[in-house]
């Protein structure tokens, strides 16, 4: 929720230099910024505040920035858009970061007009602006409901709490039923990325898979094309 008028960003972020030209460039961008330098703080920022999105660091003071992402995942059921911040070339850090429940990661060093870019791309997927809307162009597959407009997904007429990645990447296959698409074709179309590691698809099926399947292990909807992709297999009706 934002402070004013404008999003809300929470930087946790132990570098003080960093913390600081975050927190100038993201003000200089039109967002409300608060800072936290350790994970303790952090997370208690980002449950008292419910910041609009959040950017935080992998190595923080008393508690990492994976324990963060999992507590506000598993625990709280937030479904905050968080970027992770990585250290260059660390594989094993960005796919624990998108496993424990982050949207989106940068690698350090980075760009902090890249960093802005992307905060901001985040930020349309998930923020949900103006008064009541007439609700239309539900998709519906079974027993699975998902409405574009409030960006709300129910399964059984319960809540579905999907990450701003997850809530796209659903959406995207729930337009396409019965096409494949690779990792790199998923990359392009939901992330918006002409490149980047494609093992953020990955993750991301994975975590979808098992909100949404009976049997993550034995996927009955969104499977794998093995070699091809992905593809979302609508649920078949009683009369099929």
């Amino acid at each position: 929720m934002s402070l004013g008028d404008r999003p809300h960003v929470l930087v946790i972020e132990d570098d003080l230099a960093v913390r600081d030209v975050l927190r100038r460039y993201l003000e200089q961008d039109d967002y409300d910024v608060t800072v936290a330098a350790d994970g303790r703080a952090g997370l208690a920022a980002a449950r008292d505040l419910n910041p609009d999105l959040i950017v935080l660091d992998v190595m923080l003071p008393h508690m990492n920035g994976f324990d963060i992402c999992r507590r506000l995942r598993d625990d709280d059921s937030s479904s905050v858009p968080i970027i992770m911040l990585t250290a260059l070339g660390e594989t094993d850090d960005r796919i624990a970061g998108l496993s424990s429940g982050a949207d989106d990661y940068v690698t350090k060093p980075f760009s902090v007009k890249e960093l802005t870019l992307r905060v901001g791309s985040v930020l349309r997927r998930s923020l949900v602006t103006g008064g009541p809307r007439a609700v239309a162009g539900l998709l519906i597959d079974g027993d699975l409901t998902l409405n574009p407009v409030s960006r709300e997904a129910l399964q059984r007429g319960r809540s579905l709490p999907l990450t701003t990645r997850e809530f796209d990447l659903l959406h995207f296959f729930l337009r396409r039923p019965r096409q494949v698409f690779s990792r790199e074709d998923l990359l392009q179309q939901v992330w918006g990325w002409d490149f980047g590691d494609q093992s953020t698809v990955t993750v991301h099926v994975k975590r979808l898979r098992h909100k949404v399947e009976e049997r993550p292990a034995e996927p009955a909807r969104l499977v794998t094309v093995y070699g091809r992709g992905y593809r979302w297999d609508p649920e078949r009706s009683e009369a099929s």
